[in-house]
């Protein structure tokens, strides 16, 4: 069965969706069965997979509205092992639909809706990431009680725990209430700029925070990995000799070896 994991931050521009993207990657080269599943609005992990709206007819507002099945949105992109479904600005109504679902049918459980339609999935996979927006909508809400653990992507730059505290309420109340296995995977340091003083200051502080949590692995800031998405690529694929390349393939060793995998 599939290990499924978020990649969850309220705070835009931490680095969420390019690990999304190149951790999901670097998991196929490893020889996982890897999905990616696009909960964002935007579409960005979509996009820096090659993929417009145009390529595609069913995306996940499709599947967890009902819409369709969700084999049917499943798209296998040219990257090994790397599967993906699709979002669209579609997602930004699921809110609407779920309320008035809600009003419909008094049994009808909104957070519960990802989790429903993966499970149809979980034995087809080895790992299901899933790319949440920044915000703790309901959208990742789902995400949350679908999941077996979160990644927390930060920025290592100033303010660079802002909203954390929020982030570990809502994964307190989703394992009190709805999804008790749910646990933190581990904590991501991302675009560090090693030559800046306050990048290592904040690298100090987040282990100092969350200890064994964070992981070895410290994403870097580089300019290929800015342009990999617009060339429709994961990093491993635009640039193998990337030093992005190397953090995020430690990344997925990493993840695989927390999962006794």
């Amino acid at each position: 069965m599939a290990k499924i994991i978020s990649l969850v931050n309220q705070k835009g521009g931490v680095g969420k969706t390019t690990t999304s993207i190149n951790l999901a990657s670097a998991l196929g080269m490893e020889g996982k069965k890897t999905l990616l599943i696009d909960l964002d609005p935007q579409g960005n992990a979509s996009n820096g997979l090659g993929l417009n709206a145009n390529d595609f007819e069913k995306d996940i507002y499709d599947c967890i509205t009902g819409s369709c099945e969700i084999k049917e949105a499943i798209i296998k992109t040219k990257f090994k092992n790397l599967s993906i479904i699709p979002s669209t600005i579609n997602l930004a109504g699921v809110d609407v639909e779920f309320v008035k679902k809600m009003l419909e049918n008094s049994e009808f459980k909104q957070n519960e809706q990802l989790r429903n339609i993966l499970a149809l999935i979980k034995d087809k996979y080895d790992y299901i990431i899933i790319d949440c927006q920044p915000s703790l909508g309901i959208s990742t809400m789902n995400a949350l009680v679908a999941s077996d653990s979160v990644i927390i992507p930060v920025q290592c730059e100033y303010f660079a725990l802002e909203g954390i505290t929020q982030l570990l309420n809502s994964v307190i109340l989703v394992q009190s209430n709805m999804n008790p296995n749910l646990r933190i995977e581990g904590v991501l340091l991302t675009m560090l700029d090693g030559r800046t003083n306050i990048g290592l200051e904040v690298i100090e502080e987040i282990r100092k925070c969350f200890k064994n949590l964070v992981f070895n692995t410290i994403i870097p800031r580089l300019v290929r990995l800015v342009e990999a998405p617009s060339h429709g690529k994961p990093i491993n694929a635009y640039d193998p000799t990337s030093r992005a390349t190397l953090a995020y393939s430690n990344l997925a060793k990493e993840v695989i070896s927390r999962n006794g995998d």
